[in-house]
């Protein structure tokens, strides 16, 4: 009994898309009707009257289009052309023995940082994504015992993007710092690259133990160093002092 609002779901090329889903809402959000397209892409829902209204469609593997949509006292006729979602396949290797990299951790993130997909590579090394939304990405990939990397992808409007990704190995520096008594807590160990630069900073455990992990290759210097002295000034009378007890710590503790 309602005002019939009919037409056709295509895709790329004008290809029908065949058991699209077709949902009729009011502007306040409430569902009105739903239709299911035929197999040439054909589908009819009514509106239960004038007005505006906001028609959705969907499909697997096309991404969701919303419109709007005026209906009068007269039949409408509206046809819905859907944007197929892309795939973004690939390999991690090792760079050292192009070996693949199983278990690595691959994220892709849009421009502005928010996750679309996550998951992690298999036996070969190898990741897909599928129902992504063309356009530029981000891709981080990390794996143990190699340094994390990023880079940016544009996946394509149709099909599918490969990509091929090299992780460098990542060394793994550890040791011991130890005193005359035996392992020394608390110590402050700095990396520190051939260029002069401070790599990072450890402070060792109670069993003396640092460790500094995802290191490039190249030459290092290690720098071990105990708590900075403290001194002060008092004064000593009659009986003498109780209580004067010393803090130490590392700079900017």
């Amino acid at each position: 009994g309602g005002i019939p609002v009919r037409g056709f779901v295509r895709g790329a090329e004008g290809a029908a898309v065949a058991r699209a889903a077709v949902t009729l809402i009011s502007l306040a959000g409430r569902q009105l009707g739903r239709s299911v397209a035929q197999a040439d892409g054909a589908y009819t829902i009514d509106a239960p009257g004038a007005g505006s209204y906001v028609l959705i469609a969907s499909a697997d593997g096309f991404q969701p289009q919303a419109s709007t949509v005026v209906v009068n006292d007269e039949p409408v006729a509206f046809d819905i052309l859907l944007s197929g979602t892309s795939g973004l396949t690939g390999t991690v290797r090792s760079a050292e023995s192009g070996l693949p990299v199983k278990d690595a951790m691959v994220i892709v993130t849009d421009v502005r940082g928010d996750l679309l997909a996550t998951g992690t590579t298999g036996e070969s090394g190898e990741f897909s994504f599928t129902e992504l939304v063309p356009g530029a990405v981000t891709v981080a990939v990390n794996a143990a015992g190699h340094r994390p990397r990023a880079l940016p992808v544009e996946v394509g409007g149709t099909g599918v993007t490969r990509l091929e990704i090299d992780l460098d190995a990542g060394a793994r520096l550890q040791g011991v710092v130890r005193a005359p008594h035996g392992p020394l807590a608390d110590a402050r160990v700095t990396l520190v690259d051939a260029a002069g630069n401070v790599i990072g900073t450890a402070t060792t455990g109670s069993d003396g133990a640092y460790a500094f992990t995802d290191l490039g290759s190249g030459e290092y210097t290690v720098i071990a160093t105990g708590y900075p002295p403290v001194a002060t000034a008092l004064t000593v009378t009659g009986h003498g002092v109780d209580g004067h007890d010393l803090h130490l710590a590392h700079p900017g503790e």
